[in-house]
């Protein structure tokens, strides 16, 4: 190998190993990759072909002659690219459109040239495709040197592409894991905590509206609906949280949420409600657990602030396609003005997840509140 043209691929692969590890954009890499290798090979196009499921290449990143047409371009698995690109030895021609082995695979894009030379991107179990060199017709063949070097450099760089994605894709997925964890712990514990608060201090003015004064009475009204907001803002936090996991949550046993539900409201009510469960419920999606337990909770809360009921019945029956809740009361019905706001959003829940909301409530009959929602989005559709 040419002492000095090994030397200059040893910078330009220590120069792209550093831009990979560092973070840098994957098209900029393989911009600066097919950039160094049409310097090193002295050709006049560069470009970097990615192997596809079919075995067929196409081009991802261009340096030199034409290069605005070519990326996209694909190439068959039979081409000289493609066998190179399946972890065959480096090709090369004096001139590509008449070599017998390239000749039948030329695209109109790339038949103004001759010299070609196409080496392994990457090596072993890590060839991610090839990465080819161009010349002009009658332009010198490729030297052995150039050529050896060549397949060095495509060889290294690829590695290291392959190690990047790899440790890049580890580096997002313990971020995920850890705002996964984050949110686990705002949701099963401080909204937990905070809507318990919440309930407590509602009973307590209630309870004790003759010994407030009036200006009292108000602010710990406002007390009580500042904790709301801020538990819908802690959940919004929590869904923007979960929502760019790199795969799907993890299912959620719905039935022991309910349980805990049922406890914090009868906890409040000096009864417990009771709760009817039918079905499975220890494989619920994440998401769709989410929604039934928020409609359980904000159903379960309307009935401890403002029904006065004796009995509170709460059923959970799960099948095939979908989950129902119902939650009933005997109590006197939700005032004017009080389904503004809690319930409005369990209505939006219903609506962007593809399910079902609905209320009735009399003085007479109590309150009956609704929450069906298809185990999938595809179901829903």
């Amino acid at each position: 190998m040419e002492p000095t043209l090994a030397a200059q691929a040893l910078s330009a692969a220590t120069e792209i190993t550093t831009a990979a590890l560092s973070g840098d954009e994957p098209d900029t890499v393989l911009g600066s990759v097919v950039q160094k290798a049409a310097e090193l090979a002295r050709a006049d196009l560069g470009l970097v072909m990615v192997r596809a499921d079919d075995g067929s290449v196409s081009v991802e990143a261009a340096h030199g002659c034409h290069t605005t047409e070519l990326r996209g371009l694909v190439l068959p698995a039979e081409s000289a690219a493609g066998q190179v690109a399946r972890g065959g030895d480096t090709v090369v021609a004096a001139d590509f459109t008449t070599d017998p082995r390239t000749a039948p695979y030329v695209p109109g894009e790339l038949s103004g040239f001759g010299p070609f030379a196409a080496a392994p991107f990457g090596s072993g179990g890590r060839v991610l495709g090839a990465l080819a060199v161009y010349r002009l017709p009658e332009s010198e063949a490729f030297s052995p040197a150039t050529v050896e070097v060549l397949t060095a450099f495509a060889a290294q760089v690829g590695v290291v592409l392959a190690l990047a994605e790899g440790a890049d894709a580890r580096h997002r997925l313990t971020l995920y894991q850890e705002r996964e964890r984050i949110a686990r712990e705002l949701h099963d514990v401080i909204v937990q905590r905070l809507y318990a608060a919440g309930m407590q201090l509602d009973r307590v003015r209630r309870r004790m509206r003759k010994r407030f004064a009036g200006t009292d009475a108000t602010r710990l009204g406002e007390a009580i609906d500042q904790l709301d907001q801020t538990i819908e803002e802690i959940r919004a936090t929590v869904r923007g949280l979960r929502s760019p996991a790199p795969e799907p949550q993890p299912a959620a046993d719905l039935a022991e949420s309910a349980r805990d539900e049922i406890r914090i409201a009868g906890e409040l009510l000096g009864f417990p409600p009771t709760l009817e469960l039918s079905g499975e419920f220890a494989d619920i999606p994440a998401e769709r657990a989410d929604h039934i337990r928020a409609a359980m909770r904000e159903a379960l809360s309307n009935a401890v602030r403002h029904s006065g009921a004796s009995e509170i019945r709460v059923t959970l029956h799960r099948d095939a396609r979908e989950v129902r809740l119902r939650v009933r009361d005997n109590g006197s019905g939700v005032p004017q003005g009080v389904a503004t706001r809690g319930l409005r959003h369990l209505a939006e829940r219903a609506d962007s997840a593809g399910g079902k909301f609905y209320i009735n409530s009399s003085p007479s009959l109590g309150t009956l509140v609704a929450f069906d929602l298809p185990l999938s989005r595809e179901v829903a559709r």
